[in-house]
């Protein structure tokens, strides 16, 4: 019984990180939106680990260091791969232009970045009191806002046909990778004192669940993720540590 209660936070974790290759994959047979979609769901998956996990007692070492390890296939090289090819097939970027270098260096420092992240997370160093990360987590970077990003370029061609994306693309590579990386005091998902923030992030996370099943208005995950993102960074700048 013991070991069932370990293996199944520790399945999902194993799934996620096989989603993660698998997107990685689409990505590069040019499947870009089921590619963005399959890194949603691993965004998903993560949410079950860690609720298993808590609800069955089964945190341990071993599972710390293996979502880690998925999380950076995940939520780090696969988001990396998917942009990078969003540049080449979206953005039209030719190969061995100065434009393409750029972004290859953003890719790979957003990926670099989040392997540090992770890195500094199991350390558990400088820890910014109970609830709260230091700096973006690479799930809300990767999994939250890249994936949607991409699917909000793929659903609406016009839109991204008229920005810059070969500008824009890198910039927000290098901005993710700065906030992962950065000592910004992020909050986590946990029960809050206040009832109208818990009942705000527990319909959102039901929210998130049914459009990432049902592969659905990804307007909804990309804007949300934004949303959180700058609530995130100005409540981490705002409150005192305990």
């Amino acid at each position: 019984m013991g070991r069932l209660r370990y293996s199944i936070p520790n399945s999902f974790t194993a799934l996620s990180l096989l989603l993660g290759l698998g997107s990685i994959v689409s990505a590069q047979l040019g499947d870009l939106e089921f590619a963005a979609w399959l890194i949603v769901w691993c965004g998903l998956l993560d949410t079950m680990d860690g609720l298993a996990a808590r609800l069955l007692k089964a945190t341990s070492d071993f599972g710390a260091e293996f979502d880690s390890m998925a999380d950076l296939v995940s939520f780090g090289v696969a988001p990396g791969v998917l942009v990078f090819n969003v540049g080449l097939e979206i953005a039209n970027i030719q190969v061995g232009s100065g434009q393409f270098w750029v972004l290859t260096l953003a890719c790979g420092v957003f990926v670099l970045a989040g392997a540090m992240r992770l890195a500094r997370f199991n350390l558990g160093t400088h820890s910014p009191g109970h609830g709260w990360f230091m700096g973006v987590p690479i799930t809300a970077a990767g999994g939250g806002l890249l994936s949607s990003m991409v699917l909000v370029l793929i659903h609406h061609p016009d839109i991204a046909d008229l920005l810059p994306l070969h500008r824009y693309l890198p910039i927000v590579m290098f901005m993710l990778a700065i906030l992962m990386v950065s000592r910004l005091r992020f909050p986590k998902a946990v029960i809050r004192k206040s009832n109208i923030i818990n009942a705000f992030m527990f319909v959102n996370i039901a929210l998130i669940f049914y459009c990432g099943i049902f592969r659905v208005y990804p307007e909804y995950l990309f804007g949300i993720g934004v949303f959180l993102l700058i609530a995130g960074i100005i409540a981490g700048r705002i409150s005192r540590p305990e």
